[in-house]
């Protein structure tokens, strides 16, 4: 029983990050005036999405309960985004300070999956991961543009 709240607790985590991944798009896109990148913005905020689905199902399918409150933390990230972000940012910088927020995200979830999980945790913890780099890529591009 004991494994399994440690493993609950390192997905619940991750449930944190995806929250706080959600609620930072939700500030990015609101600034947005660009159509094209608001739309990829929109785009990864989706996936962030069905990652929170994916990951609160499988909490609850082990016997746990999702934590599904952004918590001190998230909210502290926040208001330091709205800060570093001011008044009136311009779309590179968004999309930076988007990219930052991704990899700290993707930074975490290594850290969850070096922890000690079953199998089907870390295919899961492993399969976000991989959505999430794939999401920096989507970002990145738009700064070639």
């Amino acid at each position: 029983m004991n494994k399994n709240l440690e493993t609950i607790k390192s997905l619940n985590e991750l449930l944190q990050g995806e929250y706080m991944a959600v609620e930072s798009f939700n500030n990015f896109i609101s600034r947005l005036d660009d159509e094209g990148i608001k739309k990829v913005f929109q785009e990864v905020q989706k996936q962030h999405r069905e990652n929170i689905d994916k990951l609160a199902s499988y909490i609850q399918d082990i016997g746990g309960q999702p934590n599904e409150n952004l918590g001190m933390k998230g909210k502290m990230g926040d208001v330091k985004l709205n800060m570093d972000l001011g008044s009136s940012p311009d779309s590179e910088e968004i999309v930076k300070k988007a990219i930052e927020g991704e990899t700290q995200g993707i930074n975490m979830a290594e850290k969850v999956l070096r922890g000690d999980l079953d199998d089907r945790s870390r295919d899961i913890a492993g399969e976000i991961l991989e959505k999430d780099r794939r999401s920096i890529d989507k970002l990145k591009n738009l700064n070639k543009n």
